[in-house]
């Protein structure tokens, strides 16, 4: 049954919040981030960005002490304030007519460790050590893992009417999206949203399987490192976003690959007959459509890939995943990657545009050929 925690959130202070609100850093070209970060001296960018303040590129943990230090800054000025008490924040976002609504809680390592939250992602190693320092590091986490579960009655009644009040933050960002926010610390509520999920058998990663591994990493870590462990340190726990099903929509989680293991475009193309219907799409980009069918780009062209089923035997439910089809018939026989976690050659890829990011990389030489799958749910989007 799952567990999940109110906590006492670090968040803006009311009238900085539209200030301080920023996408990932990733997602902003140079002009917009030199924009934002000359011009706007609350944005989280400046948490996050440090070259900027150092007119330097800084990495490893140089990177993340300066961090933290720049999370602190933000708390003494008053920027970002602690909450006196223990809530669940319940966050909504409007574009246009799309709309989804769901909920910032603490959910459980141990729920993680026993499979009751679901993964359906391989990790790599090398990312869960790097992310477990730095959270060790920043002593923050300002990422959820995005969740979702199966839509239930009760929960979304006790949401719906907390939607009801005035909300603690409403505002909208440049990029056209409204958000508002909900601080829910009546502990009646509280304890009848702990006690519905209780009842849910499983929360499903839709997005963050290396946040969630990392966060496991450092919960053992600190267990071992701590002989007067209880159980409900801050560490037994991570932060996530929980949304119904119904209103999720997941993106294609696209891989890149560095190299074509030794073998010329021509003997990989006559490899992966075997195993797959092969068109050549061109040099437009090219999108995955349905189940068991793949969108491939390599030398500056797309192709499409269509599983042939009588060479492929699904034995049980992990055979009809695409991402394990992708691995047993092309990344590990194939490019020889056998180990999805520690091999560096593979690289992962997610969100709204990437594939076309995933074109870039490629086309820029940092990678030689990159697959994009066709994302797992599709229903609502923001």
């Amino acid at each position: 049954m799952a567990i999940v925690k109110p906590f006492k959130a670090i968040r803006p202070a009311k009238d900085k919040v539209a200030f301080v609100a920023s996408r990932s850093y990733q997602e902003y070209s140079k002009k917009e981030l030199q924009a934002a970060l000359s011009f706007n001296p609350f944005s989280f960018l400046h948490i996050i960005n440090l070259g900027y303040k150092f007119d330097k590129k800084v990495s490893g943990a140089e990177r993340f002490k300066l961090v933290h230090n720049r999370y602190l800054e933000f708390l003494e000025d008053n920027i970002l304030l602690k909450d006196a008490d223990n809530s669940f924040y319940l966050y909504q976002i409007e574009k246009n007519d799309l709309k989804c609504c769901g909920l910032f809680c603490a959910t459980s390592v141990k729920d993680y460790q026993n499979n009751i939250i679901k993964k359906h992602e391989a990790t790599l190693q090398h990312r869960e050590e790097l992310f477990a320092d730095y959270l060790k590091t920043v002593a923050f986490n300002a990422e959820p893992v995005l969740m979702t579960y199966a839509d239930n009655r009760s929960i979304a009644d006790i949401i719906e009417k907390e939607k009801q009040s005035e909300p603690d933050y409403l505002f909208t960002t440049t990029d056209k999206v409204t958000h508002s926010l909900w601080a829910i610390s009546d502990k009646n509520t509280i304890h009848s949203l702990e006690k519905e999920f209780h009842k849910i058998d499983a929360l499903y990663i839709a997005d963050g399987h290396h946040r969630s591994a990392s966060s496991n990493l450092l919960s053992e870590n600190s267990k071992k490192n701590n002989p007067e462990h209880t159980g409900k340190e801050p560490y037994n726990y991570f932060m996530s976003y929980l949304i119904p099903e119904s209103e999720i929509h997941i993106y294609e989680f696209n891989r890149m690959v560095k190299d074509l293991n030794g073998l010329t475009k021509e003997q990989f193309l006559i490899i992966l007959d075997e195993f797959y219907s092969i068109e050549n799409q061109g040099s437009t980009v090219y999108k995955a459509t349905k189940k068991h069918h793949f969108s491939m780009y390599l030398d500056g062209e797309f192709y499409s890939l269509y599983l042939r089923k009588k060479v492929y035997q699904f034995t049980d439910v992990l055979s009809e995943l695409d991402t394990q089809i992708l691995f047993k018939t092309i990344l590990e026989p194939i490019l020889g990657i056998k180990n999805l976690r520690k091999d560096k050659r593979i690289q992962y890829g997610y969100g709204k545009h990437n594939i076309i990011k995933m074109k870039d990389e490629i086309d820029k030489g940092n990678f030689t050929i990159g697959f994009s799958l066709v994302p797992i749910l599709q229903t609502l989007a923001w």
